[in-house]
């Protein structure tokens, strides 16, 4: 398993993520718990989770029980130290957690304390905002966003807030560095900006969507990883499992996501089966695993930090670190561009 760097810190974060969100709905305890072995045993050092998880569906019955589960092995297994742990602070508008209370200095202690006591350990080594106050162009949102709409020195003055009340977190050694997700080029350059003019804690990455169906990295933020040495970490790398090849023909396998959420948050159309298809017809025309080629792919691009995989079972998480051995030809990612060039923005 290759490793590495974390942006500018001092950790190493091998380039396979281990992604939790399926955790205590589609995924039940005794499979996590040998998911986080396995994955240990081929090199995985870093895990994802988030304050709001699991998903598939979102409720509020369920916020937290991830990282509960998440917590319990580390206190089984007294193996915390083996992992480099990041989670995350849910934002405005996800009304099941705190009713949809924006990202702030106020809820800043309160939630990391909840981090803290769920995941039963004393400290978060990469602590990340999941989704800015101000807004997104993430989850399709990019289709119709407006950033007209924000107030510049609103919005700076909550960067400068937020960003005092973690150095107070890294004080007192509840959080060791600072992630973004759902970011765009602007807002990232603000948070380093402001965190290099005050000495606080500097952005060491972005946990943005990315695929070969999703490549909206490929440009301003692809150039600000390559400058500022602030890597991605890719969530939903097989487009939420239309890259594995499961969905082709109309198939729609018992148990997978889109057997519960059919719209895969707004990916699925006909017109993104079929480009999915295209992809796989390359793996297939190449003896590839489809996932694998998915995987290998993001895991190849020069801005990528870690590729996030979630597996909803143990012999899925098998077949998903079995990408690490795999290198694609130049032959391979020539086919991949032609294809995106001819079919961009599939959803």
């Amino acid at each position: 398993m290759r490793m590495n760097p974390l942006g500018r810190t001092d950790l190493l974060v091998s380039e396979l993520c281990l992604g939790t969100m399926t955790w205590g709905t589609q995924t039940e305890i005794y499979d996590a718990h040998a998911q986080i072995e396995k994955a240990l045993d081929a090199g995985v050092n870093f895990f994802d989770t988030a304050e709001m998880y699991p998903v598939n569906p979102v409720s509020k019955e369920t916020v937290g029980r991830t990282e509960r589960i998440l917590g319990l092995w580390f206190e089984k297994s007294g193996r915390r130290k083996d992992v480099i742990l990041a989670t995350k602070h849910s934002g405005e508008g996800l009304k099941t957690v705190r009713d949809g209370a924006p990202i702030s200095a106020e809820t800043i202690p309160t939630v990391i304390e909840g981090n803290l006591r769920r995941l039963r350990t004393d400290y978060i080594d990469l602590y990340q905002l999941h989704w800015p106050n101000r807004g997104s162009y993430h989850f399709r949102k990019n289709w119709k966003y407006d950033p007209s709409t924000q107030d510049r020195a609103a919005t700076l003055d909550h960067m400068e807030e937020v960003l005092e009340e973690l150095q107070r977190q890294v004080d007192k050694g509840n959080i060791r560095h600072f992630g973004l997700s759902n970011e765009s080029a602007w807002g990232t350059m603000q948070w380093l900006r402001i965190a290099e003019e005050r000495g606080w804690p500097r952005v060491a990455s972005i946990q943005n969507e990315y695929s070969m169906m999703c490549r909206l990295y490929d440009t301003d933020m692809a150039e600000l990883s390559h400058n500022e040495d602030v890597g991605l970490l890719a969530y939903s790398p097989l487009a939420t499992g239309m890259l594995s090849g499961k969905y082709s023909g109309g198939a729609v396998p018992e148990a997978s996501r889109m057997s519960i959420m059919p719209e895969l948050g707004g990916r699925v159309s006909p017109r993104a089966l079929k480009i999915a298809d295209k992809y796989v017809a390359i793996a297939k025309k190449h003896d590839i695993n489809p996932v694998h080629m998915a995987l290998a792919w993001c895991m190849q691009r020069p801005f990528m930090t870690s590729v996030i995989m979630g597996a909803t079972n143990l012999a899925q998480l098998g077949s998903d670190l079995k990408a690490v051995d795999l290198r694609l030809s130049d032959e391979v990612l020539s086919e991949v561009d032609a294809v995106h060039r001819a079919n961009p923005m599939p959803f």
